[in-house]
């Protein structure tokens, strides 16, 4: 796939999908040279760029079986200000748990990039893994900032903590930019595969209700008072997503770029707590990951 990209939207847990997808590319030995992903999807995308298959099964499968309460949950958010436990997997997974390859990370030649919302200016930043800064560092505090960087792309609004950036406070990339496949094509690539995690037809909800659209604006204030251009960008949130999907299909539509998305309408929520509802997402994503290789080896053959 050397002249496409490849787009990974987030989606929380739902990202399981995504990791099944992309353990079926590593079976069938498919690379990008391009990717780009967001939130969930960059966690699951730094274990494709180098090629850990079933370590971003292992995060969200396993470790939730293993570690229940200890993984997720509102004690964690009332402890730590995060509804997921950081220390678990962004300090003890890919140290120790199951060590992350920082050396293929740092040193390979294809390039991932990690998308951030910049609280100060409510934008998308994108961040590779070519940065200049980490030559700047030493190894452990490369890594570090690394590891910073897919925890800010991935620290939801109101259940995770801001994450300081190289000075800049950032947060889940899914606030502003949830599919950038504009991204992509701006670095030249003219053509995508995509990976979403809702089915083909799915739009969020906009509510108009007047008390509803009160109370948001409120907590929108008590937790972000400080950034209005981030209070701005949460508020278009839904729009700005649905305004994306509708590119997406039609840029499918034309045959600008290729999705790869579960068939159905999931029951799996974004921040879900049942092991065997992510198993079988996790199982479909495995599926209709080697189904589309499948395919895309039957079309290069003709």
């Amino acid at each position: 796939m050397e002249n496409i990209a490849l787009v990974l939207e987030g989606g929380g847990m739902r990202g399981v999908f995504t990791a099944g997808v992309l353990d079926a590319f590593m079976e069938s030995g498919l690379r990008f040279p391009y990717s780009v992903g967001v939130s969930a999807g960059a966690c699951n995308g730094c274990s494709f760029l180098t090629k850990q298959k079933g370590r971003a099964y292992f995060s969200n499968v396993t470790m939730l079986k293993e570690y229940g309460h200890r993984y997720l949950g509102i004690r964690q958010l009332l402890k730590t200000g995060s509804i997921f436990n950081v220390d678990l997997l962004y300090r003890a997974l890919p140290y120790k748990l199951w060590p992350y390859d920082f050396k293929t990370y740092f040193s390979t030649s294809d390039t991932f990039e990690m998308v951030t919302t910049n609280v100060l200016t409510g934008k998308a930043e994108y961040i590779s893994n070519h940065l200049p800064e980490y030559g700047k560092r030493r190894i452990e505090d490369a890594k570090q900032l690394s590891l910073d960087i897919v925890l800010a792309s991935s620290s939801l609004p109101y259940v995770g903590n801001i994450v300081d950036v190289m000075g800049t406070p950032m947060l889940d990339g899914g606030i502003v930019d949830s599919i950038p496949v504009l991204r992509a094509m701006e670095q030249g690539y003219e053509k995508c595969v995509v990976i979403l995690t809702r089915n083909k037809g799915y739009r969020k909800k906009i509510k108009h209700n007047i008390l509803a659209s009160a109370l948001s604006s409120i907590f929108r204030w008590l937790f972000y008072h400080k950034y209005p251009q981030f209070r701005k960008a949460l508020c278009q949130r839904s729009e700005v997503y649905n305004r994306q999907l509708d590119l997406v299909e039609q840029m499918e539509k034309d045959g600008k770029i290729m999705v790869i998305r579960p068939d159905n309408p999931i029951n799996v929520d974004r921040i879900e707590r049942n092991a065997d509802k992510l198993q079988a997402l996790y199982d479909e994503g495995k599926l209709i990951g080697h189904r589309f290789c499948t395919q895309l080896n039957k079309n290069n053959n003709k």
